[in-house]
């Protein structure tokens, strides 16, 4: 209580000065009653433990700058006080709103630059608009013109503001159980008091400038609140239009000063606050203050501190210091109306100092932190040179095109291949593996990341121009896209129609469609017409399937794919056999034994026993690696010409994976057990299979290094 207590009057001091100074002491009584309103109600509805609520500097700054706009406008303080009351009322109910919406998360997102400069810019304004009380300066006399004039001071306030600025510095060093604003205030009253022992016209209350006045107590609290609603009737059409914004933006501050205070108290505490229950809370807390006439307010960081160091961990903590508020109005009443201007706007300049985000001086000396003090410094001089309400829209401005430029200069293309630096899980024979090394540049693989957007496309056709007039296929893998717009998907269509006139073809493939709705891109791009059943971009389930698809495509461009490669192949053209003699051949066909495998059907299964290996004469065996949950990686595709299962005929061990049909596949079937029995006599020949598969193996671990090293170089 004893530090939301002078803040509390300082503030609404601050505001309703404003109106003149006859409303100095209405000012006063409204922060007293804030802080009452907020105390009682905000922990009872909130259950955050440690939170203080009580009136703060956004909801002075934001209220001051509408006097301001208002009073500007011609508007009287008599029309200006409902609208100041019914935009509170805005206010809280759109915390409310917030809360019951889901909204606090959503707050939190609210760029720290942003915030920083808003506050920041609130500080300035702060400082500025105290100069002149702590100076003694005549009312509507220009600041500048008032910091070169002398001899217009009031050189007893502004002994009291030095002395209450001193000592707020200085209590911390002093003591550390006493609030520094207490004694900074405490110490301003004294050197008043002192003043007044060599001018006695300091001790009249009625008519002294220099002190708070009367407090005007406003009558009883159903009759305030009967009128305060009774205001809201009074708000026209065009009075609501001038309420709008300084409401909505009221509510984003209180909002995010309340999660601010709330994250740092998790901090302390080890705990985690229900965001969304204590907006709920604070609008409730705003819209009793509304109707008790009071200041609104927040969460503040500075009591809410102090409560939790001094032992306050519980919501009954928040409710007892607004007790002691409502006890210091009702029993020090008399004793407030002697509070020096002096000392409340020493109290404000500190606070003012305090808000003011120095350290983002420092952005300037690190590269990627000079955008984020453009945003700080940009936000401030609005703040100052305009108002408030605009330095918000401008920074959260600032912020939109900052963040979209930090997407655009982030490229989408993760990792670019083509078919010679790559190649599907299809294990072809080497004569057709050297064919897609030579002739592999027809094809491109394009991994995408990120965010495809009107921002981001211009750059992804830059990236791929030269593939597009020097390709005739372009896979694109969209497994790791967030986001695609109208923008981008029309580029789809001018990449396929360009690939088209030189006879290639624009790919997809990891397509998210199985995934919630906003990343449904095969719905969204067939709904466009970029995908249809008549033409346009080819979709594929998986990335291996399109690099196939491509690899497929570029062999028959080359004629290696013959119309009579679905017959079965002999054994003596098996590329593993090759110079191994008619005699060896014949002698080894006595030890295979041919095998169908159905589409579908397993050639062997996970942790089967056998030794043997499996040649493809026809068809295709897909190796499948089983999971947990019944899900399978897919290893390898084996085609006609290549063989399988040579884990188990070198070692005897079991079998390391499934071996599944992808078509109806026939097979030679060479077991190591026969094979060792028919030429134990002739271990030479036994020897040239060994090493032929030995051979074989080295050359498939190669090609994986190489995969691996492009892969890794990108």
């Amino acid at each position: 209580m004893l530090v939301a207590l002078p803040s509390s009057v300082a503030f609404g001091v601050l505001t309703y000065s404003m109106l003149g100074p006859q409303y100095i002491g209405m000012g006063a009584m409204a922060g007293l009653v804030g802080a009452v309103a907020l105390g009682l109600v905000a922990p009872f509805v909130g259950r955050t433990g440690g939170l203080i609520s009580c009136p703060c500097a956004p909801a002075s700054a934001v209220l001051t700058a509408m006097i301001a706009k208002l009073a500007g406008d011609g508007l009287t303080p008599d029309r200006i006080l409902p609208l100041m009351a019914v935009t509170a009322l805005f206010s809280g109910a759109l915390q409310v709103l917030y809360g019951l919406l889901g909204g606090g998360r959503l707050i939190k997102y609210i760029p720290f630059p942003v915030v920083s400069g808003y506050l920041s810019g609130v500080g300035v304004l702060i400082a500025l608009g105290q100069l002149p009380k702590i100076l003694g300066l005549p009312k509507n006399t220009p600041l500048a013109q008032g910091l070169v004039s002398p001899g217009l001071w009031r050189w007893e306030s502004l002994g009291v503001g030095a002395v209450t600025i001193a000592l707020v510095f200085l209590a911390p060093k002093l003591t550390k159980k006493v609030p520094a604003a207490i004694v900074g205030l405490a110490g301003g009253i004294a050197a008043y008091q002192v003043l007044t022992i060599f001018f006695p016209a300091l001790r009249t209350l009625q008519g002294n400038e220099l002190v708070i006045g009367p407090i005007e107590t406003g009558g009883a609290f159903l009759d305030l609140a009967l009128d305060r609603l009774r205001s809201i009737g009074g708000v026209d059409l065009a009075a609501a239009k001038l309420m709008l914004i300084p409401a909505l933006t009221l509510s984003v501050l209180l909002s995010v000063d309340t999660l601010k205070s709330c994250v740092a108290l998790d901090t302390m505490m080890r705990v985690r606050h229900n965001s969304n229950r204590e907006l709920i809370a604070q609008g409730a807390g705003n819209l009793c203050s509304f109707l008790a006439g009071g200041m609104p307010g927040a969460g503040a960081m500075g009591p809410s501190l102090v409560n939790v160091t001094s032992g306050g961990r519980t919501p009954r903590a928040g409710v007892i210091e607004g007790v002691f508020v409502l006890l210091a109005l009702l029993l020090l009443g008399p004793l407030i109306a002697w509070v020096p201007i002096g000392a409340l706007a020493g109290i404000l300049i500190v606070v003012a100092w305090n808000m003011f985000d120095r350290g983002m001086f420092r952005l300037l000396r690190t590269h990627g932190g000079r955008s984020d003090f453009a945003v700080i410094a940009a936000v401030i001089a609005v703040a100052i040179f305009a108002d408030l309400i605009a330095a918000t829209g401008v920074g959260v401005a600032l912020a939109i095109l900052l963040f979209m430029r930090d997407l655009i200069r982030a490229s989408v293309v993760r990792n670019k291949l083509t078919l010679a630096e790559t190649s599907s899980k299809t294990r072809r024979p080497p004569a057709l593996t050297a064919a897609l090394k030579e002739h592999g540049g027809d094809g491109v693989l394009c991994e995408l990341q990120g965010n495809l957007f009107f921002g981001t496309t211009d750059q992804l056709y830059t990236q791929l121009e030269p593939d597009l007039k020097a390709r005739k296929y372009i896979l694109l893998d969209l497994r790791r896209v967030d986001s695609l717009d109208y923008t981008a998907a029309h580029l789809f269509e001018r990449m396929n129609a360009q690939l088209e006139e030189h006879g290639g073809r624009l790919l997809f493939s990891g397509m998210p469609s199985t995934l919630s709705q906003p990343r449904d891109f095969e719905r969204y791009l067939v709904q466009l017409g970029v995908v249809s059943r008549e033409g346009g971009v080819l979709l594929f389930e998986t990335q291996d399937a399109a690099l196939e698809w491509m690899e497929d495509r570029i062999l028959e461009a080359q004629g290696l794919r013959a119309p009579g490669e679905a017959e079965p192949l002999p054994l003596e053209d098996f590329e593993l056999f090759h110079g191994l003699g008619t005699e060896s051949l014949a002698a080894l066909a006595a030890c295979v034994e041919e095998r169908a495998v159905p589409a579908g059907a397993k050639a062997f299964a996970f942790g089967d026993a056998g030794d043997e290996l499996l040649l493809v004469r026809s068809g295709s065996i897909r190796i499948l690696l089983p999971l947990e949950g019944g899900k399978n990686h897919h290893l390898a595709t084996i085609g006609r010409g290549n063989f399988f299962g040579e884990l188990a005929f070198l070692d005897g061990g079991t079998r390391s994976a499934d071996a599944e049909a992808k078509a109806d596949a026939k097979l030679y079937v060479l077991s190591r057990a026969r094979l060792q029995k028919h030429f134990e006599r002739n271990e030479t020949l036994t020897a040239k299979v060994f090493a032929r598969l030995a051979s074989a193996i080295g050359t498939r671990l190669r090609q994986a290094d190489a995969e691996l090293r492009a892969l890794s170089e990108r």
